[in-house]
């Protein structure tokens, strides 16, 4: 056998192992460990290139950036059950009510808030569903229109920061999550954007399934209602700042405003009188299963990263990516192609710790902006939560639904929404200013203008050097 067979071997063993079903993170780790001592058994490499093992998994268990993962699993899981969803749901909902597609907007809209608050799709597709698909239904929405903007609206958590993904990304990536969120601004109004322009074109073409609210149903006016919007939306525009500003602004990095945002979630619980001990063990709980499956998940990878690096795997993609046709264009093509397939099968973080590593040197290798291609991935990942028949924000909406909702009409529903999700991975590619204008790449001095100057000391002439023998 030689070393030029190894790297394919692995990745399809590695094909092997997920078709059967097995866990990903151990899959990960034993093809590693396996084709590993294979290699010094066949002499590609020998026993003290494993000893890099340990340090690199101490490297993962010490990395503070990571600890950002559990910070706002922890806020996001609070969030779900301290009722901040209800209220922006409900007065939104009563302010756009009148228009047809009100509830839609409102939907849209308040799972953008709740994204930039809580960083997870799960909270926000079951607040949002459990809230607002009741009251659709009663309506007269179209099913398929009221299950797809419900579960659509919930993945914009994955772009809008403070994303998990994003963390994961830029860690991946070598490359500050102030960057990534930073660059991520764009592409998430965008998708907002895109959302709201289909819910208008259906308004104006079928406006029978999105019809507005009848008067009976608009049970608040004047300064009720706002006060109402209110309660709902300035302590979410706090916590928002507490996350997100104090990162932009370079007060905190990321870890610390996780933990800011953690405490206030609780807060927020106890002003809604809805923080209980159960409530905290079991976001605690949560926090812990979805804390747990990363770090073996990334702990396998490095493993898997580790082998495949040494039997020269990372050649073998650059070879194979960098000769694509259209060059990074074509790159970024394929990249995405690629993702999109694997979304179908994958969940993101999966897909970050088995797939980034491979494409990112090709990418750099291409001279394409590392925050770009991660935003632009990131944006790409988030049609794995809407992927018929595996989609999770379509299993989360499933859960809560009412029997009466059928599951293909959720499965339907979600299709125009991966569609638009699709439209926005071309405008980021296209038009990458979309990601790049929100970085900020100026150095505030020219370089060239500066001048350093070290004054020497006054000698008397007569006076020679010391001599340091």
């Amino acid at each position: 056998m030689t070393l030029e067979l190894m790297p394919p071997l692995m990745f399809g063993g590695l094909v092997v192992f997920l078709l059967i079903g097995f866990p990903v993170a151990f899959s990960l780790a034993a093809v590693g460990l396996f084709f590993g001592f294979l290699s010094i058994e066949l002499g590609f490499f020998t026993n003290a290139y494993l000893g890099n093992l340990p340090l690199r998994v101490f490297g993962i268990l010490s990395n503070d950036l990571l600890l950002a993962i559990p910070f706002f699993t922890l806020m996001g899981a609070i969030l779900e059950r301290c009722g901040l969803a209800e209220d922006l749901l409900e007065g939104t909902g009563q302010i756009f009510g009148k228009i047809p597609g009100g509830l839609a907007y409102a939907v849209i809209l308040v799972g953008a808030v709740l994204g930039a608050i809580t960083g997870t799709v799960a909270a926000s597709v079951i607040a949002m569903g459990m809230i607002s698909l009741p009251i659709m239904m009663r309506y007269g929405y179209d099913m398929r229109i009221a299950t797809g903007v419900i579960a659509a609206s919930g993945t914009i958590t994955q772009v809008i920061p403070p994303s998990l993904v994003l963390i994961v990304l830029g860690d991946q990536l070598g490359k500050s999550v102030g960057d990534m969120y930073a660059g991520a601004i764009g592409p998430s109004i965008l998708q907002i954007l895109l959302f709201v322009l289909f819910i208008v074109g259906v308004s104006i073409f079928a406006p029978h399934k999105v019809p507005p609210l009848p008067d009976e149903a608009l049970t608040e006016r004047g300064w009720v209602l706002w006060w109402r919007v209110l309660k709902g939306m300035v302590p979410s525009v706090v916590l928002i700042f507490l996350v997100l500003g104090t990162i932009f602004m370079g007060l905190a990095t990321p870890t610390e405003a996780g933990a800011m945002g953690a405490v206030g979630a609780v807060a927020l619980a106890i002003i809604n009188r809805r923080f209980t001990w159960p409530l905290l063990r079991q976001a605690m709980e949560n926090t812990m299963r979805i804390t747990s499956m990363v770090i073996f998940i990334l702990i396998g990878a490095t493993v898997f990263s580790l082998v495949f690096q040494g039997v020269d795997g990372s050649l073998w993609i650059e070879y194979m990516l960098s000769h694509l046709p259209g060059g990074a264009t074509g790159f970024l093509i394929f990249a995405n192609i690629f993702v999109f397939f694997l979304a179908f099968f994958l969940d993101f973080f999966e897909i970050a710790f088995i797939v980034i590593p491979l494409l990112a040197p090709v990418a750099a290798k291409l001279g394409i902006d590392l925050v770009w291609f991660g935003v632009l991935i990131c944006v790409n990942m988030q049609t794995s939560f809407m992927h018929p028949p595996f989609g999770f924000a379509l299993f989360y909406l499933r859960g809560i639904a009412p029997k009466e909702v059928r599951s293909s009409d959720i499965y339907w529903g979600a299709l125009p929404w991966v569609a638009l999700q699709l439209v926005l991975v071309a405008i980021v590619i296209f038009w990458p200013e979309s990601v790049t204008y929100w970085l900020d790449r100026s150095a505030g001095v020219d370089p060239s203008t500066v001048r350093i100057e070290v004054p020497l000391p006054d000698l008397p002439e007569d006076d020679a050097p010391p001599v340091f023998r």
